[in-house]
């Protein structure tokens, strides 16, 4: 099973030399710490940055460098800094190669819920339906299940919606799913997790192949 720096460290193999990704708030803020070194990747925040680094060691902290979940981070040599509409601009014309997100239910029809649970305060939905609605290529980093338990993969999503049918491939703490043809189709699992253990806490539709690797985690 997978913490969450192993969830980030996978989702960090997906991630190719030359791409500008996008990273969302929680997990997926941990996927730049897991880039092998001398690959060029611009990670974009829609807060008006392009080239942010890893996160920053203690004691090395700039306040006033931020990401869009307000946690301080790294600049690399060449970033750049700019205002949230140009930002958006760059998403919204599909600039950005991959978009990483978390999300609190994921449907088996590639639907995702990650911005309000009922009740609660939220400030806001922030970037995530522009990325959603302009992405092409989106990967979800999340528990697989709640901490009741209760599974986060659904045959539909009980809250409310960020976007319809776009979620392509999820990593999880117990596996890496495709979702096509309306269900999950399980590609690898986590080390030490069984088959039977990941389709005991997926309440969506799964389709098991004959033999699941095992997840390579450098």
């Amino acid at each position: 099973m997978l913490d969450k720096n192993g969830i980030a460290k996978r989702i960090a193999q997906e991630v190719r030399a030359g791409w500008y990704v996008n990273l969302g708030i929680g997990i997926p803020t941990l996927v730049a710490n897991f880039i092998p070194e001398g690959m060029e990747v611009e990670f974009q925040s829609e807060n008006g940055i392009l080239g942010m680094g890893p996160f920053p060691w203690e004691g090395e902290e700039d306040a006033d460098l931020i990401n869009a979940g307000k946690q301080t981070i790294t600049a690399m040599p060449g970033a750049v800094y700019f205002d949230s509409a140009t930002s958006f601009a760059m998403i919204r014309g599909q600039h950005v190669q991959l978009t990483v997100l978390g999300a609190m239910e994921v449907a088996q029809n590639g639907d995702i819920a990650n911005w309000k649970i009922p009740g609660k305060m939220v400030k806001g939905m922030g970037g995530a339906m522009d990325l959603v609605a302009s992405a092409e290529n989106i990967i979800v980093a999340m528990m697989h299940t709640n901490r009741a338990g209760e599974s986060k993969m659904l045959p539909s999503c009980s809250l409310p919606l960020t976007g319809v049918g776009c979620v392509r491939r999820v990593v999880t703490n117990l596996a890496v799913l495709d979702i096509r043809e309306g269900a999950f189709h399980l590609v690898e699992r986590a080390p030490g997790v069984s088959v039977e253990e990941i389709a005991a806490a997926t309440a969506g539709k799964l389709v098991i192949p004959d033999a699941v690797p095992e997840m390579r985690i450098n």
